[in-house]
């Protein structure tokens, strides 16, 4: 994969390109400022990004921004944000034009070279990867949606490992049940969040959505 990354620490950007290019992809660019990164998105047009939410000149969300103006230039442009901390509007905000290839991740995941890997993978593919530690912080904020309340418990279940960007054979592998036992969960579950079969629409960014308690 052709990747940019975007990190103002030097010591966290140098890790992840070393680590990223000892998995055999390509580096094509880095950026230390928002500007620099939506200049590289846009010159570069990667397979994948990875862009932390807040960098100078002013340290608040200029990363985002970036990559949120790069989406709107060009569609879909898959990018797996970082941040420090959970931020439920900086989610909801990626997965807004619903059309997947985004991520959110917490720093501290980046050293899981696994996880962090294969999230940058899912991400590329275009599909959604959320940090697990994000899921469980959003679940004991108490955040909640009226469609929500009528999902059991197991579509519930199916809808938390489907928000961390989990294909329905991994969420079967996870829950000990066949892939057919989630296919069946999942038809449900779009059914009582009123997310209907249109090819126009990513009903698992839209079903993730409504997880994220998007108003």
């Amino acid at each position: 994969m052709r990747i940019v990354v975007a990190e103002d620490l030097y010591l966290l950007r140098d890790g992840m390109v070393r680590l990223i290019e000892a998995c055999g992809h390509q580096v094509v660019a880095t950026a230390a400022t928002g500007p620099e990164t939506l200049e590289a998105l846009l010159t570069w047009r990667p397979d994948v990004a990875v862009v932390d939410v807040r960098m100078p000149p002013a340290q608040s969300d200029e990363g985002l921004r970036a990559a949120l103006a790069a989406r709107r230039e060009v569609p879909g442009l898959p990018v797996l944000v970082l941040s420090q901390h959970v931020e439920q509007l900086y989610a909801r905000e990626l997965l807004a034009d619903g059309a997947g290839g985004v991520g959110y991740f917490l720093k501290e995941s980046v050293f899981d070279a696994d996880q962090f890997m294969d999230a940058l993978e899912r991400v590329a593919g275009g599909g959604t990867a959320m940090d697990p530690a994000v899921i469980a912080k959003l679940l004991a904020s108490g955040s909640s949606n009226r469609r929500l309340a009528d999902l059991t418990e197991r579509e519930h279940s199916v809808l938390g490992l489907m928000a961390e960007g989990l294909s329905n054979q991994a969420i079967g592998q996870r829950l000990f049940l066949s892939e057919s036992a989630i296919s069946k969960y999942t038809t449900s579950m779009f059914g009582k969040l009123g997310i209907t079969d249109d090819d126009s629409n990513n009903r698992r960014v839209l079903a993730v959505l409504t997880y994220l308690n998007r108003p």
